[in-house]
This record gives C-alpha cells, sequence and structure tokens, in this order.
C-alpha cells in the first residue's frame, strides 16, 4: 500500500510511498498498544536531541543478547504471522538474512497496528527494528532513520474479469465518472484526488477491495502493483491492471519501502545498509523476495538520501 500526502505523524497516513512531495503509506497515528507497553520495555537507548541523529550502542547490546525484535504490523506481502505461527513476508525474509550477518543470530516478531509501528520503535521501544516495507518519505524521516529502500513500487488496481472500462490509471476514472476504492489511509487515495477523482469509496483492505469490485460496488480498487496481484491470484471474476507510476503535480509519487530505525542508532543502520548493499549487488535480495511476488522490476538503486534530502542529504545531521 501507499501513504496519503500531507503530514504523517497524528493524521491519516500509510507504509508510506515516496515522492518529493510529502506522501506516507499507512496511518502512522499513535497506537494504544505501543503506548501502552511503556513499562514493559528493555532498557532504553539514550534519546537524542530532537531530529539529531546519533551513531548509538544498539548494535553491540543485540549482538550480546544475540536476539533482534522487529515490529510487523500484520500486511501481506510485506511483513506477517502465517498459518504456522511464523514471521514471514518481504521484509523479514530481509531481516533474517541480514540480522545473523551483523551476529544476532535470533529475529523475533512483534506483531502490532501499522499505525504503532514508529510510536513503538521511538516512544514504547516495543522492538528495535520496523520491518514491514515502510514506505519512505520525507515526513517519516524526521522521526526515523531509514535504511535505504529495498523495493520500488508501482501502483495497480483490482478490476473485473476483461477491465471492461479500460481503465489504466487515475485519470481514467475521473475522466469517466467511475467509482474507485482504496484502502484506509493509502496514498492512493491522494493519488486519485491529485487527479482529479472526486470521490473515493474507502475500505479496509484489499480483500474488501476485492469484494467491492466483484460485487459492482466499486469500479476499481486501488493498491500497490503486488498487493493487487497476490488478493487477485486464483479468483476469479476480477484481474489485475498493468503497473503504473503514480503521478503527483506532474512528478512522480515514488513508492519506495524500507527499514526504519530510531535516529539514535545510525551504527546499526548503516551496519544494515552494508549487508542490504551486498545482497543487491550479488542479486541475492531479489531470490530472497521472490517468494512475496516481487520481482525485478521492484527492485532499485534509489538511496534513502535521494528519497529524504532535507532529513538526510547533504547539510543535514546525517
Amino acid at each position: 500500500m501507499a501513504p496519503p500526502l500531507g503530514n504523517d505523524h497524528g493524521k491519516n497516513t500509510d507504509t508510506g510511498v515516496l515522492t518529493r512531495h510529502r506522501v506516507r503509506r499507512r496511518s502512522l497515528l499513535a497506537g494504544a498498544a505501543a503506548l501502552g507497553a511503556l513499562g514493559a520495555t528493555t532498557a532504553c537507548t539514550r534519546v537524542p536531541a530532537e531530529g539529531k541523529i546519533e551513531g548509538g550502542d544498539l548494535l553491540d547490546r543485540l549482538r550480546d543478547a544475540g536476539k533482534v525484535r522487529i515490529g510487523v504490523a500484520g500486511e501481506v506481502p510485506f511483513g506477517y504471522i502465517d498459518e504456522d505461527g511464523e514471521v514471514t513476508g518481504e521484509a523479514p525474509a530481509i531481516a533474517k538474512v541480514i540480522f545473523p550477518r551483523l551476529g544476532i543470530p535470533n529475529v523475533v516478531a512483534v506483531p502490532t497496528e501499522f499505525g504503532a509501528l514508529i510510536p513503538g520503535l521511538t516512544q514504547a521501544h516495543q522492538f528495535d527494528v520496523v520491518s514491514a516495507g515502510m514506505y519512505i518519505n520525507p515526513v517519516r524521516c524526521e522521526e526515523v532513520l531509514f535504511s535505504d529502500p529495498d523495493y520500488l513500487m508501482k501502483d495497480a488496481f483490482i478490476v473485473k474479469a476483461g477491465n471492461p472500462h479500460g481503465i489504466k490509471g487515475y485519470e481514467d476514472i475521473a475522466k469517466k465518472g467511475l467509482k474507485l476504492a482504496s484502502g484506509t489511509a493509502y496514498a492512493e487515495i491522494d493519488y486519485a484526488k491529485a487527479a482529479g477523482v472526486k470521490e473515493v469509496m474507502v475500505l479496509p483492505d484489499q480483500v474488501a477491495g476485492l469484494d467491492a469490485v466483484r460485487q459492482g460496488r466499486a469500479d476499481a480498487f486501488a493498491g500497490t502493483n503486488v498487493t493487487v496481484k497476490g488478493v487477485v491470484k486464483g479468483k476469479s471474476g476480477v484481474e489485475a491492471t498493468e503497473p503504473f507510476q503514480p503521478m503527483v503535480e506532474g512528478e512522480p509519487a515514488y513508492g519506495a519501502g524500507g527499514f526504519a530505525f530510531r535516529l539514535s542508532e545510525k551504527r546499526l543502520r548503516d551496519a544494515f545498509n552494508e549487508e542490504l548493499h551486498k545482497m543487491k549487488k550479488s542479486g541475492e535480495l531479489l531470490r530472497v523476495v521472490q517468494p512475496f511476488g516481487f520481482t525485478k522490476e521492484e527492485m532499485t538503486d534509489l538511496t534513502v538520501e535521494d528519497l529524504c534530502p532535507d532529513a538526510y542529504g547533504k547539510g543535514a545531521s546525517a
């Protein structure tokens, strides 16, 4: 899924797509579950001054403990708990490769709602890293320290079989006066409105979207390409459109996701990035995420500095 435009924290947002505009990816509202766990956390890392990025000692402490806790948000294919109770998905699969190489053999999942991920990381210290395919955007970069992105995602629609309305992008929805649905706090809502779509039916997730299209309550459901392809697979009466690049005010709205760390833990983030770059260079990253529907098309050489130049680029405190 992708993020809505605007200010992230305390407002509707999403796992967050990145663009030069302020786009997010699922709600970042502070989760009560995360905040309620403040008293049940491990020893806290010293919190840096607001907006300041520091080195941190969490990498050493995780090595000593032999364990890292990753926050996941129950979203297929990015990060979720399977029927056997095991954590899986694109981001946890990457975590299970990289952290043992950093000397941290055990990866333990902490499930929470997407909106509780950043508060759970930075305030409640429920987990050490967010491993949920979270979209990287400038607003979130003010709160957390992102890795370089491990994927770049385009959008797609769930439509009736045969795509009877010939829908290829948000402009088609607007011009033809069609009924569009999308998920709660998905960035696709903002992309559609930027293209002239007046109303978007907001549904809980892509499964509800598939049902809405099947029943004729919506002509299309907008989501990320991999998510849309996954939900229509093997389903009758519906199909996924070809992926497309959403545009906002004439510029591409990039949906690039990565891992999130506390601002105080640059050493851990940098060590993670080093291993991630090795995986990209060798082709291992694609092999690891392919089982979750990711293809060569979703691989990217974008960096977090490209996506958050003000926070991490030249002249920033990073």
